[in-house]
C-alpha cells in the first residue's frame, strides 16, 4: 500500500511538473481581445473577438499571411511543434451577425501554410485575423501582413518578411533575415557577441530606425538614411560631416567586424543603442 500511495504521489508530481511547465509556456502568450483594436469599425458597428489556438507538426518553413488587416508576432521556444494563436475579429450591424461571420472564418495550417478564409469583407461586415505563433527555435519563415506589424523573437534561420503599413521588430533573432516594410518603424535588438548567421538585412521607406546591441558587439554595420539625422551610442569610425555630425551613409566595422548588420530608412532618423534588457 505504500509503495502503491508513493508511486501515485510520483506520477501526479511528475504529470503536474509537465503541466506547469506547458502552463508556464503557453503563459508566454500575450495575444487578448481588446476593445478599440478594429480601426475600420465606424462606432456603429457590433464587435466579435475570439482566440483560437491549434497545435501543428514542425518540418520545413513556416508560412504566414496575416491578410490585408492582421498582425503576425512569432516567438522562438524548447518545443518542436508550432502552436498557432488567432485572434478572430469581427465586425456587423448586429452582434448576432459579427458572431455569425467569425463562424464563417478559417484558420488553415495545412503545410504549415498559415492563413485564413473567409467570405469578402463588405461594407457593413469585415473580419480580420492576427497571429501569434510559437515556433522551434531553429526554423525558416516567411511573413507576409498588409496593414498590421511582422514582430519576430528569439528565433535562428531563412526569414523574408514584409509589410506595407506597420512596424518591424527583431529581438535575439539570426540567420540569413530579411525584412520590409513601407510606413512603419524598424527596431532590431541584436543579442551575443555577434551575429549567428549569414546576414541581416531590414529597410523601411518612411519611419525610423532603432538598433540596439550590447556594448561589446562585433559586426560590419550599414545603415543610414536619406531625410533624417544618424545618432549612435558607440564610437564610429568614420569621417564626420563639417558639423562635427555622423554622415547619413555609414559601414564600418564594430568590434572585431563580422557578418554584415544592415538596417536602413529612406524618411526617418537611425539610432544606435546599447541593449537594455526590455523585451518585447
Amino acid at each position: 500500500m505504500k509503495r502503491l500511495l508513493k508511486f501515485s504521489l510520483f506520477v501526479f508530481a511528475t504529470f503536474s511538473l509537465i503541466g506547469c511547465a506547458a502552463m508556464a509556456q503557453k503563459n508566454d502568450g500575450s495575444m487578448q481581445c481588446r476593445e478599440g483594436e478594429m480601426s475600420w469599425n465606424d462606432g456603429n458597428q457590433q464587435n466579435h473577438c475570439e482566440i483560437r489556438e491549434q497545435t501543428v507538426l514542425a518540418g520545413g518553413a513556416i508560412n504566414v499571411d496575416a491578410g490585408r488587416n492582421g498582425g503576425v508576432a512569432v516567438k522562438g521556444w524548447e518545443r518542436n511543434d508550432v502552436l498557432v494563436r488567432a485572434r478572430v475579429q469581427t465586425s456587423a450591424p448586429s452582434k448576432a451577425e459579427a458572431e455569425q461571420l467569425a463562424k464563417e472564418v478559417r484558420i488553415e495550417t495545412g503545410g504549415l501554410r498559415i492563413h485564413a478564409e473567409g467570405p469578402d469583407n463588405r461594407e457593413n461586415s469585415n473580419w480580420s485575423v492576427s497571429y501569434e505563433i510559437f515556433v522551434p527555435r531553429r526554423s525558416d519563415l516567411s511573413v507576409e501582413a498588409h496593414n498590421g506589424g511582422i514582430s519576430i523573437a528569439d528565433v535562428t534561420g531563412k526569414m523574408e518578411f514584409k509589410t506595407q503599413n506597420g512596424g518591424l521588430s527583431l529581438h535575439g533573432v539570426g540567420g540569413n533575415v530579411r525584412g520590409t516594410t513601407t510606413n512603419g518603424g524598424v527596431h532590431v535588438a541584436l543579442s551575443g557577441a555577434r551575429w549567428d548567421g549569414e546576414a541581416l538585412d531590414v529597410r523601411t521607406t518612411n519611419g525610423g530606425v532603432n538598433l540596439s546591441m550590447p556594448e561589446n558587439y562585433s559586426a560590419h554595420l550599414e545603415t543610414g538614411t536619406v531625410n533624417g539625422g544618424v545618432s549612435s551610442d558607440f564610437p564610429l569610425n568614420v569621417p564626420l560631416t563639417e558639423r562635427g555630425r555622423l554622415p547619413k551613409d555609414i559601414s564600418v566595422d564594430i568590434g572585431s567586424g563580422g557578418p554584415t548588420i544592415r538596417a536602413i530608412t529612406t524618411n526617418g532618423g537611425v539610432r544606435v543603442t546599447r541593449t537594455t534588457e526590455t523585451k518585447f
